[in-house]
């Protein structure tokens, strides 16, 4: 048997027993792929209606090898069975999308690019605009923003600040919403921010604590939001658009759709830049390589082509008036264009087909036909057309000019002017059609539009503004709520000081309370001993008088007051010595102080009672002796003698 490594066909026809069963076999195998197909598409349109993800368009292996990861994840095997999952745990949708949505990014990914970037397409883009126009980037697929925020970089260092802040914006696109609102945040990990040379990382972004912010006015440049680039219309006059390594997750179908969008998108002249991964071999008429190694394409305007210069063949006849070459083959070739006010103009410059639609236009008349172009009106307005028809017949390539303004009867008018070489079959030029087409209505729209565009922008960055505004509310209402547990804490001890400063008062109010009884009892018992000691003096014949060491009265019984004649409450508190009674208190001044010095004495002396009568009488004085054996006052016994 020859080994060529052509495939050989067998006929299965003539196969044994064994081999139908193979064949049956192998019949259960495709009606269990086709149920395993149609389970897989039952999931994808669940997502759809479910969550807006469309992924229909994405490639099915890589797309099905996506999902099976995931519900490896967590031991399901069936993509039936996934779905009822999901019906259950809404909550699944998000892991699912981060699975299948890879946002692999870095700042100046690919550094080399980003240096061809900086170095030859920037330069190019600005150098063609002039200093008032506007910069316009899209990057789609952004994923968490590190790619905005390095073309931001590179176009601030290009243009500088000032220019950056007024002429640049930053389109930045995605469909994962988690993706989008880290993007917003602009706020990276020390880690994220490695591949940032350290001039720019000093330059762009501010440190707050472990994390680098990105300038927060330079940040107003750049508008993040959700946009599927399969199903969302694109953003127009784009100058340059990114798109790394997202095209190759389509199949052929949504990639050619994605392009067409982006070749909408550019303005003439724009740039696309992809992934490394991603090639447009079959795409060559919508974009032209600029650098396939760096991936680097640039638009393909319409109506592009090889160009070739030509030789006028014609001459004036008898009359004076250039002979036009076979009129019926320019008059057919005119009239199968366009139903737009136009004219024909031949080789030598003459016109030789007019339009009624642009007699109208510019006021010209059957006998304008034959006469050169340059003797008309039409020739230099609305537009200079000579030097123009003359290129168009020495490159034979069309041109279009746009924005043409033309004033009729007080109203401004916007057209577009087509002209196009007229090349018969065998390639031969026979004539230049000069088409304008009035976009009048199309110019206020556009207008409107870039109107509406600007207060979308306006708004979303007031938005943003509003968004950055409650987040700093957010995080001081955060940190007034720290403050107000860590008061709460201070209360709460507080209160426990409280309460053990009134256990504290509680005891102290109990001995307090225990003092006061024993004071009540002691009062009671000194108020009993003092109604007794009453009692015995009252009982005494002699009247009872006792001194404190200063000689103040502090006992003065009732025989006491029957011999001199004051109460005691009139002479408590009083010094003896100054009352005026019928007793000589002279005589007794120093008998009283030998006893305070610890001698008793007893001494007879002449008086005078309350009656006044002449009585002797007795004084005894006895010292008054404390516990502590310590002399407190004196004692005085007085009475009289009979």
């Amino acid at each position: 048997m020859p080994t060529s490594g052509v495939p050989v066909l067998v006929d299965l026809s003539s196969a044994s027993p064994s081999g139908m069963a193979s064949r049956g076999n192998n019949a259960t195998l495709m009606d269990v792929t086709e149920a395993l197909d149609q389970e897989f598409e039952a999931l994808l349109d669940y997502l759809k209606r479910s969550r807006g993800f469309d992924f229909t368009g994405y490639k099915r292996a890589s797309l099905t090898r996506r999902v099976q990861k995931r519900m490896q994840s967590i031991g399901i095997t069936g993509f039936g069975e996934y779905l009822d999952y999901l019906e259950v745990y809404p909550e699944e949708f998000s892991a699912l999308f981060n699975v299948i949505l890879i946002n692999v990014t870095s700042f100046f990914r690919d550094t080399h690019v980003w240096e061809y970037m900086a170095g030859e397409i920037l330069p190019h883009i600005i150098g063609n605009k002039l200093v008032v126009e506007p910069i316009r980037v899209w990057s789609a697929g952004c994923a968490s923003g590190e790619e905005a925020y390095t073309v931001a970089m590179i176009l601030a260092e290009t243009l500088g600040l000032e220019q950056f802040r007024a002429r640049v914006k930053i389109y930045a696109t995605d469909v994962d919403d988690e993706a989008l609102s880290y993007a917003r945040l602009a706020s990276y990990s020390e880690k994220e921010v490695a591949g940032v040379p350290p001039e720019m990382l000093e330059k762009y972004f501010e440190k707050s604590g472990r994390r680098f912010v990105f300038h927060k006015d330079l940040r107003h440049s750049i508008i993040f939001g959700r946009h599927d680039l399969s199903h969302d219309a694109p953003i127009s006059r784009i100058d340059l658009l990114i798109c790394r390594n997202a095209l190759m997750y389509f199949n052929v179908e949504a990639q050619s759709k994605i392009l067409n969008r982006f070749h909408f998108a550019l303005s003439d002249g724009g740039y696309l830049f992809l992934g490394k991964a991603e090639m447009l071999l079959t795409h060559t008429y919508l974009f032209s390589p600029v650098d396939l190694k760096r991936r680097v394409f640039t638009k393909v305007p319409k109506g592009g082509g090889p160009v070739r210069r030509i030789n006028m063949v014609n001459s004036p006849n008898e009359r004076g008036v250039m002979a036009p070459p076979d009129y019926s083959r320019i008059r057919a070739l005119a009239l199968s264009s366009d139903p737009q006010p136009q004219i024909v103009v031949d080789l030598n410059g003459y016109i030789v087909v007019m339009s009624n639609p642009v007699r109208q236009l510019f006021n010209l008349n059957e006998s304008d036909l034959g006469r050169p172009i340059q003797d008309l009106e039409i020739s230099y307005r609305p537009v200079e057309l000579r030097s123009r028809i003359d290129q168009v017949r020495a490159e034979r390539r069309a041109i279009t000019l746009k924005d043409v303004e033309w004033r009729v009867a007080g109203e401004t008018r916007w057209l577009e002017v087509h002209i196009t070489p007229l090349i018969a079959e065998d390639h031969t030029l026979l004539a230049v059609k000069v088409a304008f087409l009035d976009v009048s209505p199309y110019k206020q729209l556009q207008q409107e539009l870039q109107q509406s565009n600007q207060e979308l922008e306006t708004a979303y960055e007031e938005l943003q503004s509003t968004n950055e505004e409650l987040v700093t509310t957010n995080e001081e209402l955060q940190s007034t709520n720290e403050e107000l547990e860590t008061t709460n804490e201070e209360l709460q001890s507080t209160n426990e000081e409280l309460e053990t400063i009134n256990e504290e008062l509680q005891s102290a109010s109990e001995e307090l309370e225990t003092i006061n009884d024993d004071l009540r009892e002691r009062t009671a018992q000194l108020d009993h001993s003092n109604i007794f000691l009453e009692a015995i003096l009252s009982s005494l014949r002699g009247g009872v008088v006792v001194v404190d060491q200063d000689l103040n009265i502090q006992i003065w019984n009732n025989r006491a007051e029957d011999l001199w004649g004051l109460r005691g409450d009139e002479v408590r508190g009083k010094s003896l010595l100054n009352l005026d009674i019928g007793l000589p208190l002279d005589q007794l001044r120093q008998i009283i102080r030998g006893c305070l010095n610890g001698e008793a004495h007893e001494v007879t002396l002449a008086a005078i009672n309350r009656r006044g009568k002449t009585i002797r009488c007795d004084v005894a004085c006895t010292p008054l002796i404390g516990t502590g054996a310590e002399i407190n006052g004196v004692i005085l016994l007085m009475e009289e003698k009979e």
